[in-house]
């Protein structure tokens, strides 16, 4: 029962207080009872599945024959995904032992180098004016609409730069390419009017 059922309140005189209590003691001991019969029907489930699984080794054990009693239910169930078992290969899977326990997964740790930059750091806005076939609408001419802007942050040092660039691309591979962008091609057929249209 919830130590709140057992009128741990302070004595009240206020009629109306004590009633609106009294109410909420009763939902309390109505929620107690019902989590108790949620435990109950839980335990049972358990107890049910563990009858089933039981069930389920005796059943592989008489399909498999006598010598496969040695095995784990893991061996067992690997058994069952092959198309045929030979006894030969049931005598292999014992002498092997059981199998290992799945690890227990790792949890992952945050990244150490994942953590906002220090306030302290000078930050300079700068805002990158499109270039002049970007402002121009492809079709029509007429002067494009910005919507937003990209900012990007300056680190007021060079080390941190330097620091920064080598996380970043300590597992890559970086190909220099020369010649024309594949983005600024496309981009730029798709401005251009096709004769066709």
């Amino acid at each position: 029962m919830n130590p709140v059922s057992k009128s741990s309140f302070p004595t009240v005189l206020d009629p109306v207080v004590a009633a609106v209590m009294g109410q909420l003691e009763e939902q309390v001991e109505a929620q107690d009872r019902v989590i108790a019969e949620k435990n109950r029907a839980l335990a049972a489930a358990e107890a049910i599945i563990q009858q089933l699984k039981e069930a389920l080794r005796l059943e592989r054990i008489r399909k498999y024959g006598k010598q496969s009693e040695k095995l784990s239910d893991l061996q067992l169930q690997l058994l069952d995904f092959e198309p045929a078992v030979s006894s030969d290969e049931i005598e292999t899977e014992v002498a092997s032992g059981p199998l290992p326990e799945a690890a227990p997964r790792r949890t992952n740790k945050p990244h150490p180098g994942r953590n906002e930059l220090p306030a302290h750091l000078e930050r300079i806005e700068e805002i990158v004016a499109c270039a002049a076939e970007q402002c121009t609408c492809g079709k029509c001419g007429r002067e494009t609409q910005v919507i937003g802007y990209e900012e990007t942050e300056v680190l007021g040092s060079e080390r941190l730069t330097g620091a920064l660039l080598d996380r970043l691309t300590h597992h890559v591979n970086i190909v220099e390419m020369n010649g024309d962008s594949y983005r600024l091609k496309q981009s730029r057929r798709k401005r251009t009017p096709s004769a066709d249209r």
